[in-house]
């Protein structure tokens, strides 16, 4: 996937660097270009000096390729900007935003952005955003039989109960984050727009009840 990243600062840096050693191709924007010097000699993608939401700068960065963006500049209105730019404009589908005021946050969220507050980050969280592409443990038993993830849910589940996922799929929802809350769901909860699921599973199941989550519930009932 090729990744493009609106900041250089020590979060974005160290986001570049992760997902390039994962393989992706990288690109990296700051109006400051002593900024890169946080990547270090050893990093291969690209550096762009310019303003992040700017159609042309973020066309020079490859968004028109991009299957993901990341908006991790130090201002909430420019991020905020630069991600809905590169979703409404460019088409695209893995944007995040790194917030620094949890309110807007939650305006945010509503806006079909998903933000990570700056108190709560880490760059896995970050990266589970930008690379939706499976289950991310969080926890697992010593045995590791059983882990905790966190699942990227087709939006052909919106609108069903939790309970019909579990049913489905044969996990457990352990609890939902909705509008960057953690809350535990009841079996008649519905599952919203920007909710991510978390659930337990067996560690053998997991591509199983990913691949029900990415259907929906009448091709994981079939």
């Amino acid at each position: 996937m090729h990744v493009v990243i609106m900041g250089c600062g020590r979060v974005g840096s160290a986001l570049a660097q992760t997902l390039e050693q994962q393989g992706h191709t990288v690109a990296v924007i700051d109006q400051d270009p002593t900024a890169f010097r946080r990547l270090g000699s050893g990093f291969g993608g690209r550096r762009v000096t310019g303003v992040g939401f700017d159609q042309d700068t973020l066309r020079e960065a490859g968004i028109e390729e991009a299957g993901a963006f990341a908006a991790v500049s130090s201002g909430d209105n420019s991020n905020i900007i630069a991600a809905r730019v590169a979703r409404e404009m460019f088409g695209v589908e893995n944007v995040a935003a790194r917030i620094y005021d949890p309110r807007r946050a939650e305006v945010y969220q509503r806006l079909g952005i998903p933000t990570v507050a700056t108190v709560r980050w880490t760059a896995d969280q970050m990266l589970r955003r930008l690379l939706p592409s499976g289950a991310e443990p969080l926890w697992r038993d010593p045995s590791g039989g059983v882990q905790l993830a966190e699942v990227p849910v087709s939006e052909a589940w919106v609108g069903h109960k939790v309970s019909l996922i579990q049913e489905e799929t044969g996990v457990r929802v352990a609890f939902l984050t909705r509008l960057g809350e953690a809350m535990l769901p009841s079996s008649s909860t519905v599952l919203q727009e920007g909710d991510l699921v978390h659930v337990m599973m067996r560690t053998d199941d997991v591509e199983k009840v990913e691949a029900a989550f990415a259907q929906g519930p009448e091709e994981a009932h079939r």
